[in-house]
């Protein structure tokens, strides 16, 4: 059935007109009918039976303190525990009808009521077949002697505390380790500790389960477990991992993401359920994007429609499931979840039971606009209500609109909506929210089918009109040599040989896909799709990554557009393949990076990990490298694409390092185990590329570290800090390594100490004492700056370097220095005569630096403004507006320095070379020059 042929149990308009039409046939209703809670038949029974006794709960919304007041004083009535948990759910029940149909009450002070009865009388019944087995065979222990624990898990809606009026509830009960009892007084057999436990089971199917004359509690549902009916009731810790790990499948992480121990009490509070979240967490989360899940998900949607479906067959009525129905409560969740499972390894902020608070997690991380999240919690909270209303009626565990004309009236005054004989908005709300769902359900989880089969140029001459296979894709016709070829290498690669039928299927539509856009798409080129086979033959191992592009098809079309654009974006996503999810963000165009959001979605990520007990130091040292790959890549795609400049991209490329070298420092700090003070005195200090924010891809980061402090220890305690802090930049982990790090430029180079306080910086620098800076030392401080760390050094070092750059200088020695040092730095990279490197050869930008060096460190004390460290090409342009170079030459040079910039970058974006023949310079021929002019005007 496709998706223009609406099922039994999808969306249908006309059998929601014929359900209006049919409710509306009374026209003597007013507009809005006031509802109250005796319409309930569930309701008009609590009351008949049990209304003398309906004061033993306490007035207002009940919650656990008042519920267990309630169960307790049936039982000093003489109850029996059983009936004592069914008539305290009774009179729970009347107080909700009362406060949601009578006085509106949130949809969560509902859910949080039931969810806490749940939690109340599984507790108590917990307790009772604990107290009856403990009677027949003695208490479980385990081969140490140690008490053994058991947890009842809660899944679904009561896992994540939304759970509805009339829900079964979905239980799994895992004891903490293998054992056995330790017998009774009287001499009772000892049994084992799974015999034990399922004992337990049984006698809470009964306590909670059984239909007695007073009813039930709750129906009890055991499916979630291990195997299905099929598996023991209980199982251990254990047998629960393993199982995990050899049988879990797809669509079980779903149903464990919301899972949570709800009884008893005691194992929550005191933290020994801890453990069930070690073996849960990595079974739900993978280490990496996961939409492998997709499948899974579409597999369990499949089954959820198609059950939905078989119910309604012959049975219109059935077609108006507000849960299960296309675009109903189901979907929502998951569509919720989903995006959950996908991203939750690696971002455990948006890692969160409870769907409403889920919903604003994924908007806050922008994998939901936030417009859509507010209209989906919008139709959820409707959904629920009208499905406790459904429910409301006769306590039955159904999600369909009721049929009887004054059921459904009930319903819609309950809502406070207008229902006539022309309208009813109860039922256009109901249609306008589920279309809403089912709409943005079907865009996250499309079907993934190929397009239908074309013909002409670009299939297969041999293939009969079915898609081609593996061998076939290189004799697609209208192939060019060079793409034919490459297909054939890729066909015959030992990678494509390890893949599954499943795999080389995957493969296939991808290149495919990839093939049809390039043709439909004549602006990406065939020269894309060479690279693209690339970078994906590498990967092959990886399906997290195929079914990324198989799933998001606007990625694929977004990244063979990038790659027609340049090479290095290739071999950045060939190191770092896990950011190409980046090209699903909408936001990636139209953005620049923000450090303040970046900071803020770091500390987020770091609490999360707290939280989920996983903020170990590996797992923040792959947080902040996979954070910092996310933005590099931002960057890269809007540079490539032309969307920033190169000073924009340095800008932001060296704004990212500063936040980056923050947030570490921040995070090593509280990993040091010798830190002496909570916060430090410590300063990280950007020289070279980073100093004057021109960094690039893949630059090094030229630093020197700082501190201020009196403590007698604090020399060794910075210098192991220090350590950590270039582990944390330069280890290579699983994620990759963030940033090499250079600290030759502190205080006598490789010879002198990682670490320096700002006194003895301030003494070197400014020459007293006998070990002082060198000339090239003071040429390095002109671009320099504080860049992370205690904010009160970055003044201080500030004023170090203006004093140094305004000190008294022999001009003439000075520039004899600079220029020799410059002849050292060309010496170390020859050029041919004949070739012309933008950044080497005479009259390129490395001219341009030396001359403005020389410029800031001579006439700084004359002229202020050449202290500030704005960057060589206001530096220059300030120079001539001060009068220190001819007319002209200063923003001549400026202007070359900016282009000589362009071509450098341009030419790595494309892995091209920098050197340009003598003879084929064109404009770059008038650049030159101009830098010419600049050093003759400096250096004469």
């Amino acid at each position: 059935m496709n998706a223009a042929e609406p099922g039994a149990g999808e969306l249908n308009t006309a059998k929601l007109a014929q359900t209006r039409k049919h409710a509306m046939q009374t026209p003597s209703e007013t507009a809005v009918t006031t509802a109250t809670a005796d319409h309930s038949r569930y309701v008009q029974r609590v009351r008949r039976v049990r209304g003398a006794d309906l004061a033993l709960l306490a007035d207002g919304p009940p919650d656990r303190a008042s519920m267990q007041a309630t169960l307790d004083a049936w039982l000093a009535r003489g109850r029996s525990l059983a009936s004592a948990l069914r008539l305290t759910r009774q009179l729970v029940m009347e107080r909700l009808v009362v406060l949601d149909v009578e006085q509106q009450a949130d949809v969560e002070v509902v859910t949080r009521a039931m969810t806490e009865l749940a939690e109340v009388t599984l507790e108590a019944a917990l307790a009772a077949a604990r107290a009856e087995q403990d009677a027949l065979h003695g208490a479980p222990y385990t081969a140490e002697g140690q008490p053994i624990d058991f947890w009842i898990i809660g899944m679904g809606k009561l896992g994540s505390r939304e759970l509805n009026v009339s829900s079964d509830i979905d239980l799994v009960y895992v004891y903490e380790e293998d054992g056995q009892t330790a017998g009774n007084a009287s001499g009772g057999r000892t049994i084992s500790a799974h015999e034990y436990f399922s004992l337990v089971a049984r006698t809470l199917r009964a306590l909670i389960g059984d239909v007695t004359e007073d009813g039930f509690v709750f129906r009890v549902d055991l499916a979630l477990r291990p195997n299905g009916n099929s598996g023991p009731p209980v199982v251990s810790l254990a047998m629960l991992e393993e199982y995990f790990l050899v049988q879990g499948r797809e669509w079980e992480r779903f149903a464990w993401l919301k899972s949570r121990v709800v009884a008893p009490r005691a194992s929550v509070t005191s933290g020994r359920a801890k453990a069930l979240r070690d073996v849960v967490t990595p079974f739900v989360y993978r280490r990496y994007l996961d939409y492998g899940v997709f499948e899974g998900l579409r597999q369990l949607h499949q089954k959820v429609r198609d059950e939905a479906n078989r119910r309604a067959a012959g049975r219109p009525e059935r077609a108006n499931d507000v849960k299960l129905s296309r675009g109903g409560i189901r979907e929502i969740e998951f569509t919720v979840q989903l995006l959950q499972v996908v991203r939750g390894g690696q971002f455990p902020e948006i890692r969160t039971r409870p769907t409403l608070k889920a919903l604003q997690r994924l908007a806050g991380v922008g994998l939901i606009p936030q417009e859509t999240a507010e209209k989906l919690a919008a139709a959820y909270t409707f959904l629920r209500r009208v499905e406790h209303r459904i429910q409301y009626l006769d306590d039955q565990q159904t999600h369909l609109l009721p049929t009887a004309d004054a059921d459904l009236r009930w319903i819609a005054g309950s809502m406070r909506m207008a229902c006539t004989v022309d309208a009813c908005e109860l039922l256009d709300a109901l249609c306008t929210h589920r279309e809403l769902v089912a709409t943005e359900f079907d865009a996250l989880l499309h079907d993934g089918r190929s397009a239908p089969a074309r013909s002409g140029p670009g299939t297969c001459s041999r293939c009969n009109g079915t898609p081609p296979t593996l061998e076939q894709l290189p004799q697609i016709e209208g192939l060019s040599a060079p793409l034919a070829e490459r297909l054939r290498l890729l066909v015959a690669s030992p990678r494509v040989a390890l893949l599954r039928d499943e795999g080389r299927a995957r493969l296939v539509r991808l290149l495919m896909r990839a093939r049809r856009l390039t043709q439909d798409e004549p602006e990406i080129g065939e020269t894309a799709l060479l690279r693209f086979v690339d970078w994906l033959e590498p990967l092959l191992r990886r399906d997290s990554y195929l079914a990324l592009l198989a799933e998001r098809g606007e990625v694929l079309g977004r990244l063979l557009h990038l790659l027609g654009l340049a090479r290095w974006p290739m071999r950045y996503l060939m190191q770092h393949p896990g950011v190409i999810d980046e090209l699903a963000d909408a936001r990636l165009m139209h953005e620049r990076f923000d450090a303040v959001a970046y900071a803020r979605d770091l500390e987020e990520r770091h609490q999360a990990w707290i939280r989920s007990g996983e903020a170990d130091e590996g797992e923040l040292l792959d947080t902040l490298r996979r954070a910092h790959q996310s933005e590099t890549f931002r960057t890269l795609v809007r540079d490539v694409e032309a969307e920033i400049t190169v000073e924009q991209v340095a800008d932001d490329l060296s704004a990212l390092a500063d936040a980056t070298l923050e947030r570490t420092l921040h995070w090593a700090w509280r990993h040091l185990r010798t830190r002496h003070r909570d916060v430090p005195s410590f300063a990280v200090i950007a020289y070279g590329k980073l100093g004057g924010k021109e960094l690039g891809y893949g630059s090094d980061l030229d630093i020197v570290f700082l501190y201020d402090d009196a403590d007698e220890r604090a020399g060794e305690v910075y210098a192991a800090f220090a350590r950590k802090l270039i582990t944390w930049l330069s280890l290579r982990t699983a994620a990759g390594a963030l940033y090499e790090i250079d600290t030759a430029l502190r205080p006598n180079g490789n010879s002198g100490l990682l670490v320096t306080s700002i006194a003895a910086f301030e003494r070197y620098q400014q020459g007293r004492g006998s070990n002082t800076a060198w000339t090239w030392e003071h040429q390095a401080i002109t671009r320099a700056r504080w860049c992370a760390g205690a904010p009160e050094l970055a003044e201080r070092f500030e004023a170090t370097r203006r004093a140094v750059l305004t000190a008294p200088r022999d001009l003439e020695a000075l520039k004899r220095e600079i220029a020799t040092m410059r002849e050292r730095v060309r010496d170390a990279h020859p050029v041919r005569p004949t070739r012309f490197d933008v950044k080497h050869s005479r009259g390129g930008m490395m001219d341009a630096e030396f001359a403005v060096q020389w410029l800031v460190l001579a006439h700084s004390a004359a002229h202020p403004a050449l202290q500030d460290n704005a960057g060589n090409i206001a530096l220059l342009q300030r120079a001539e507006q001060a009068g220190l170079l001819p007319a002209g030459v200063g923003f001549a040079a400026a202007h070359a320095y900016r282009e000589q910039r362009r071509v450098q970058h341009r030419a790595r974006l494309d892995e091209a070379p920098t050197q340009i023949d003598m003879a084929e310079l064109g404009p770059m021929k008038a650049h030159r020059e101009a830098v010419l002019a600049l050093w003759r005007a400096v250096f004469g």
